[in-house]
């Protein structure tokens, strides 16, 4: 798991640098960080979307996908219950941002298929690559909500670690396809993330996570069919 560590440490390398250069600057200025921010995941959802929607070989699914997952988390209240825990110990706006760094470091092609090829084949390149581009995250997301957002290393750790695990198992069920569709509900997730930073719209976006689940049963139980 060398590559997966190497993730988790940039970020925090990242968040540390994010931190003091929040401490040094003044309201104004961190205030264009997080419009910048808040642009930034509108513009790195656009284009998730965009780059795999003609891709899709099943262009309903992410609508279903969307719809049955948000049932799902609303049903389960999955947004009130990890906002209600954050912010015992948070501010909302620092919980906002970890739902933001999770989306960005975790949902993913390099995050997801870097722990299968570091498993399976001892290929840290695609994590490497990814912890390249999370320090830089990092750093403007620390930059925006403090230090705080360091709690996404260990978050990142547990998803990779076990994608790491359970490589064998799922390498098998692991298709183009359903990268693809994994892709455009995350690039919609992380839009929604955006419009919610800018406080153009207000999504409950960890009520949409169980949309990520959709593609993965469906793909699973076209392979074994």
């Amino acid at each position: 798991m060398i590559g997966t560590f190497a993730n988790a440490a940039c970020i925090l390398i990242g968040c540390i640098i994010g931190s003091c250069l929040k401490r040094a600057l003044p309201p104004a200025v961190q205030k264009t960080l997080f419009n910048a921010m808040g642009l930034s995941a509108l513009a790195i959802g656009i284009h998730s979307i965009s780059a795999n929607m003609p891709n899709s070989n099943v262009p309903v699914l992410f609508i279903v996908s969307l719809a049955l997952g948000s049932l799902i988390g609303t049903i389960l209240k999955i947004d009130y219950r990890v906002n209600q825990k954050m912010n015992k110990k948070m501010s909302s706006s620092l919980a906002q941002g970890l739902t933001t760094a999770f989306l960005l470091f975790c949902i993913g092609s390099l995050s997801i298929l870097g722990p299968i090829q570091s498993a399976l084949y001892a290929d840290h390149s695609y994590l490497y690559t990814n912890a390249t581009l999370d320090l830089v995250t990092s750093s403007v997301l620390a930059s925006t909500y403090g230090i705080g957002i360091a709690l996404s290393a260990p978050m990142l750790l547990v998803w990779q670690g076990s994608i790491y695990l359970f490589a064998s198992y799922l390498e098998p069920f692991i298709s183009e396809a359903m990268m693809c569709e994994l892709s455009i509900i995350g690039g919609i997730l992380i839009l929604a993330s955006g419009l919610s930073i800018l406080e153009i719209k207000q999504f409950k976006t960890l009520n949409m996570l169980p949309a990520l689940l959709i593609p993965v049963i469906y793909f699973m139980t076209l392979s074994i069919l």
